[in-house]
């Protein structure tokens, strides 16, 4: 694992493709029949890339304090957003635009300091070596599409093999031309890790570009786990993100309204880094390349929220577990200062329980604030620490307040059921 990796926090999923043309799902939308599959691909004559400004793409996500991107490469259609010598199904050769979007992606995010993120499709429901093997064990809603597996008894072993082939040419095309700093991975899931042959792609994979962080849909050979659409419960063990969007689509569909409010979007990230995650914020760009307003507002208006309160959020680990603070909070990396969120204006006091520390200093990230605090009740006699009471600041933050919490030493926390 990379250690930006860890620190980043903020990251922007970009879903950009040739389903933006008339809105529809992203590679799903014909899979499921919803469109007829040649109508789908018939939006290539309609994906123009018009308006694309990848610079201004970077000064946006910049903006929003992520540390990296991730652009969909291929989707499970299978078109490629680069000149890909593997074939002609790219935006280069089949749409209107006419060129390769990665190049332009690749080196605006460089410029405006942002690590560079690839999303790519194991799977590829429009290659015609793609459906040619069945898993050992298929699942039974992806047994009867005719995209995702053959009739069973005509597999075709040496077709995979050309798919294989295919596969592996275009990654190998993408590492090695863009470098990229981290393989978003998607689509593993028909097939087992022996038809994939995992173990192997991470090997040539760390060969092509050894910089590069990989997700877990590796069935087992990546590095971080990537839940999706809500802060897990039990966060996963080691490096994770959430994959989250803005509204409730992925890529850009116009009757898609529903966008989630900046207080909503600063809560999930607060609830994220707390619990030790990356937020991989999504937006689905026009197919012109422009990103609509609404989510321009958001990531300006979360990177807003995130200047203020930079120290509570860089350079920090996960906070405390549930049960001692009401809210999410994060730790700095020395463990001697721990930042507290209240998304809700306390009525009088902010408690914090089991905290065997001595307080040096409480105050308010962003304004400076200073704030008094006690201990209050406890058992020292058994070890059982009392509460310490935080008097509430005079102003808020519209969205969230952060304190920030300076201990005697690192964060020493008691987890025991009391004594009586």
């Amino acid at each position: 694992m990379q250690p930006w990796f860890p620190d980043a926090k903020l990251g922007i999923f970009v879903h950009w493709g040739i389903y933006a043309v008339k809105g529809v799902a992203e590679s799903w939308s014909f899979f499921t029949g919803e469109v007829p599959y040649d109508e789908y691909m018939a939006q290539a004559d309609g994906f123009t890339a018009a308006r694309f400004d990848a610079d201004e793409w970077g000064r946006v996500f910049a903006a929003s304090g992520a540390r990296y991107a991730v652009l969909t490469t291929k989707h499970h259609d299978g078109m490629a957003l680069w000149d890909t010598a593997q074939g002609d199904l790219s935006v280069v050769k089949r749409t209107p635009a006419g060129r390769d979007l990665v190049t332009e992606y690749t080196e605006a995010m460089r410029r405006h300091g942002l690590k560079v993120g690839l999303y790519f499709s194991h799977l590829d429901w429009s290659h015609p070596d793609y459906a040619t093997v069945r898993p050992a064990d298929p699942d039974s809603y992806w047994a009867d599409n005719r995209f995702t597996l053959p009739e069973a008894g005509r597999e075709d072993p040496e077709r995979w093999e050309r798919f294989l082939t295919f596969h592996r040419a275009q990654l190998k095309e993408l590492a090695e031309r863009f470098q990229p700093d981290l393989f978003w991975f998607d689509g593993q899931w028909e097939r087992d890790e022996r038809q994939w042959r995992m173990k192997e792609l991470r090997d040539e994979l760390t060969a092509w570009a050894p910089q590069a962080v990989l997700n877990a849909r590796m069935l087992g050979y990546g590095d971080y786990a990537t839940p999706e659409q809500g802060v897990p419960i039990s966060p996963p063990e080691g490096p994770w993100e959430l994959c989250y969007t803005i509204n409730d689509s992925w890529g850009f569909q116009h009757r898609d309204h529903n966008h989630k409010s900046l207080r909503w979007l600063i809560r999930t990230f607060a609830e994220t880094i707390g619990a030790g995650g990356n937020l991989l914020l999504d937006v689905g760009p026009r197919e012109d390349g422009t990103i609509i307003p609404e989510h321009v507002e958001r990531l300006e208006g979360l990177g807003e929220w995130i200047g203020r309160h930079s120290d509570a959020i860089f350079g920090t680990v996960a906070g405390l577990p549930p049960g001692h603070h009401y809210g999410p909070s994060t730790l700095s990396a020395d463990r001697r200062t721990l930042y507290l969120t209240l998304f809700d204006a306390p009525r009088e006091v902010v408690a914090v329980r089991g905290l065997r520390n001595a307080v040096r200093s409480v105050s308010v990230v962003g304004t400076g604030e200073a704030l008094a605090h006690r201990k209050v009740g406890g058992f020292d006699g058994h070890g059982v620490p009392g509460v310490l009471e935080i008097t509430a600041p005079a102003a808020l933050d519209p969205y969230a307040t952060v304190l920030a919490v300076e201990l005697d030493g690192e964060l020493d926390l008691y987890r025991g059921a009391g004594h009586g």
